[in-house]
């Protein structure tokens, strides 16, 4: 390359960066002023409600699926989403700090959830069992809670359905996050040396195949959490852990390897959990809890309003209604808001045949 070249390159280059700091000056100019129009809205919030409501997780939808439908490149419309997302939370959090508990500890997929719904300015409390993230909710001490409900591979999560029973909680959001998982090491391990990979039970099951392939003789240890999994090898030469990118970035690991799960496509899908009703977005789910009357055909009778009316179901599971003896309750997930006709007058009709039916809430489906 002659050195006039070099010089036209070097100037092209000069000249590009000139434009990438003029576009930073404007961006940063205008996340500002959008900061200061969320604090004038919390104002009139705080003069106007007598219980103001900071987080609206239909507008908070409504604007990602915005941003996402009228991207146009190059970054993906989910990517831009994600930009958003966290402009989205340190606007709120000047709004009203927000406390969500989720089921830890640091560095769990759950963790990774709550993560991704509220961004990073959110203060993540992270609580041992899901009974403690309803308790929590409940009492006030946190705004609201993440736990898991289903994995595409595992099935659902009971602990997490039984707790509704108890609770007069709600469903206010949804997250869905693909499950990765990733071979970590610290920067003092010893990699020819490695006599023991740490995981929850769960993921040592989802990552079986890779691990028979690359780590055949060596110990593989359960423990409580993938979060757990990280933590230990910060302590030991010899020790691997399996665990997602959160555990990775929390506890400053290598990720020597990376997507080691068997099943590609495998996703978890979480439940935001608070107290509001949560108004429609244009994209909701609804959820009910039905208690069946003990009689031949009670199933087909409380499906059936929703093929009279049109209504989707996502999925159904079946829990012990305790403390009943062989009495079941059903949980139904089904597309549309509880403000839609067809829906409202769906769960009309199996409230007359059921003897019991409660709605966990109606919420937008899971934008990124």
């Amino acid at each position: 390359m002659s050195e006039q070249q070099t010089n036209l390159d070097t100037s092209k280059i000069h000249d590009l960066r000139g434009k990438i700091d003029s576009i930073d000056e404007q961006i940063q100019r205008l996340i500002n002023e959008r900061a200061s129009i969320a604090q004038e809205v919390a104002i009139a919030k705080k003069n106007h409600e007598s219980h103001p409501i900071f987080y609206r997780p239909e507008r908070e939808a409504q604007v990602l699926k915005a941003v996402m439908e009228r991207n146009s490149g190059p970054l993906s419309g989910e990517k831009m989403a994600r930009l958003f997302r966290e402009i989205m939370s340190v606007c709120l959090e000047l709004e009203a700090p927000q406390k969500v508990a989720f089921l830890g500890p640091i560095g769990t997929f759950t963790h990774a959830a709550a993560l991704k719904h509220f961004g990073k300015a959110t203060t993540a409390i992270p609580l041992a069992t899901i009974t403690e993230v309803f308790r929590e909710v409940e009492a006030g001490s946190a705004m609201y809670g993440v736990v898991p409900v289903e994995n595409s591979s595992e099935g659902v999560v009971n602990h997490t359905l039984d707790a509704f029973l108890g609770s007069g909680l709600r469903i206010v959001g949804e997250v869905e996050l693909p499950i990765h998982h990733n071979f970590l090491v610290d920067e003092h391990t010893k990699v020819d040396l490695i006599s023991k990979i740490y995981a929850h039970q769960q993921t040592l099951a989802q990552c079986r195949q890779w691990l028979d392939s690359h780590y055949p003789t060596v110990e593989r240890v359960a423990v409580s959490s993938n979060g757990e999994a990280a933590r230990r090898i910060k302590k030991e030469w010899h020790s691997a852990a399996i665990a997602g990118g959160v555990a990775a970035a929390e506890y400053g690991l290598h990720k020597l390897h990376e997507n080691i799960e068997d099943n590609p496509n495998n996703t978890t899908r979480f439940l935001i959990i608070g107290h509001e009703t949560v108004a429609p977005s244009g994209h909701d789910k609804t959820s009910i809890v039905v208690s069946s009357p003990d009689r031949a055909g009670a199933l087909i009778d409380i499906l059936e309003p929703l093929k009279k009316y049109g209504v989707s179901m996502t999925s159904i599971e079946t829990r012990p209604e305790r403390p009943n003896k062989w009495a079941y309750v059903f949980f139904i997930d089904m597309v549309g808001h509880i403000n839609d006709e067809n829906v409202k007058n769906a769960i009309d009709d199996i409230a007359k045949i059921a003897k019991d039916v409660r709605v966990l809430g109606s919420y937008p489906t899971a934008v990124i």
